[in-house]
């Protein structure tokens, strides 16, 4: 089953259960969706790819609000609950991303592999890592090039 057809029936069954949140979020990655097959320079087809790539953007858009919204204490606590949710519902259509072990070490073989130690080549090594193919969380690619390097 596609993702479209899921959201679609995500969203039918959360209307008959008056489920808000759920609501919320599916209606917000389809206006998304929307928004994406209609920008100028799309010419491919409404597919699953699209839906992940916008279902991942949305993910990281919306983790970073929710790093905001902890930061501001009781004020945004319905805010931060709604992110987490979000998030959480979200990433049943995101492929896994490495966890930080493997990432770790792939980080290290890469390091080793290209022979560097200097920390202003933070760069080469993360975009090598990155072009590897492998589903990886840029920021945490990031931190753990740098900790490796001594920056």
């Amino acid at each position: 089953m596609s993702i479209e057809t899921e959201l679609r029936e995500e969203l039918t069954a959360a209307m008959k259960a008056k489920d808000r949140p759920r609501l919320d979020v599916i209606r917000s990655v389809q206006s998304e969706v929307s928004a994406a097959k209609t920008a100028p320079g799309f010419s491919g087809e409404v597919d699953d790819d699209l839906h992940r790539a916008v279902i991942s953007t949305y993910v990281k858009r919306v983790g970073k609000a929710r790093e905001e919204y902890a930061g501001m204490g009781e004020a945004a606590a319905t805010r931060l609950a709604q992110a987490e949710f979000e998030i959480e519902y979200l990433q049943r259509w995101l492929p896994q991303a490495l966890g930080e072990a493997e990432t770790r070490s792939l980080v290290e073989s890469t390091i080793a592999d290209l022979g560097v130690d200097d920390p202003k080549q933070a760069g080469r090594v993360i975009g090598s890592i990155m072009k590897s193919g492998a589903d990886l969380d840029g920021g945490l690619v990031n931190r753990l090039v740098r900790e490796a390097l001594g920056e």
